[in-house]
């Protein structure tokens, strides 16, 4: 009988007999392709729980296994080893350690939105995927991914002075992923505005860049917001299990 799905099962769990008889018969080889039994004792029963109680893990539950999102994958047709089917199962069946076995993959979603186009019970895929990514950094599994550090930078930004200064933001990315702020890339790119861009555009800059700019009257909103933003961290951190201090 063929192994289906074989690229899933661990290869260390792939057992071939280099030789051995049956009745007579010669079946050394892979004609004698074992899958060696596999127990799992340290179930997580609230993990899909967990993923549902974070930002696009919400419809989880509706999941049935077609695998649709998986054939739609645009990662999955590189590498087949990025399956989303089969980490919304173990995220069903709460095989947490099964999960983090591919924990430096599952990050790796770009977004494309296909799966969520071709899912048919609006799982939206996706969005798990995000969920997930984030559950392993809330869980110090992962460390906090560029993506994730650009979107506390400017998000941080934001919400402190009410506007999107993209110097500052810039710097701050840079700074949080520990790269160099003097790249050629960069460096281009402000040789061409110094010689394109006119006077007083510059001058514009070099202002808000120097003085960071705020919108009026913004206090009380922005007070709003951080008590919002600081109620949600806490709801997840709880439906983590983690304490105040954990992140």
């Amino acid at each position: 009988m063929p192994i289906h799905e074989k690229h899933l099962i661990r290869p260390e769990n792939l057992i071939e007999h280099e030789k051995l008889v049956i009745d007579g018969v010669d079946v050394s080889g892979h004609w004698s392709t074992f899958i060696a039994p596999r127990v799992v004792t340290d179930y997580n029963e609230a993990l899909q729980d967990e993923i549902a109680a974070l930002p696009g893990g919400e419809n989880i539950h509706r999941c049935w296994q077609c695998g649709s999102c998986t054939n739609a994958c645009t990662v999955n047709a590189v590498n087949p080893d990025f399956n989303p089917r089969y980490w919304i199962y173990l995220i069903r069946m709460g095989m947490e350690s099964e999960l983090l076995r591919d924990k430096d993959i599952i990050w790796q979603c770009v977004s494309c939105n296909k799966c969520t186009y071709a899912c048919p019970r609006d799982v939206v895929p996706e969005g798990v995927m995000k969920a997930t990514a984030h559950w392993l950094e809330l869980k110090g599994h992962t460390k906090p991914s560029p993506s994730t550090v650009f979107d506390e930078v400017f998000s941080d930004q934001v919400i402190e002075t009410g506007l999107m200064e993209e110097s500052r933001t810039v710097r701050g990315f840079f700074a949080g992923t520990g790269q160099a702020l003097m790249q050629d890339w960069l460096l281009a790119m402000v040789r061409a505005m110094l010689v394109h861009l006119p006077v007083k555009w510059l001058m514009h800059l070099g202002l808000t860049t120097v003085f960071q700019p705020r919108t009026k009257n913004w206090s009380r909103a922005r007070d709003a917001i951080k008590d919002y933003v600081a109620e949600q961290q806490a709801e997840q951190r709880k439906a983590l299990g983690l304490s105040a201090q954990e992140h």
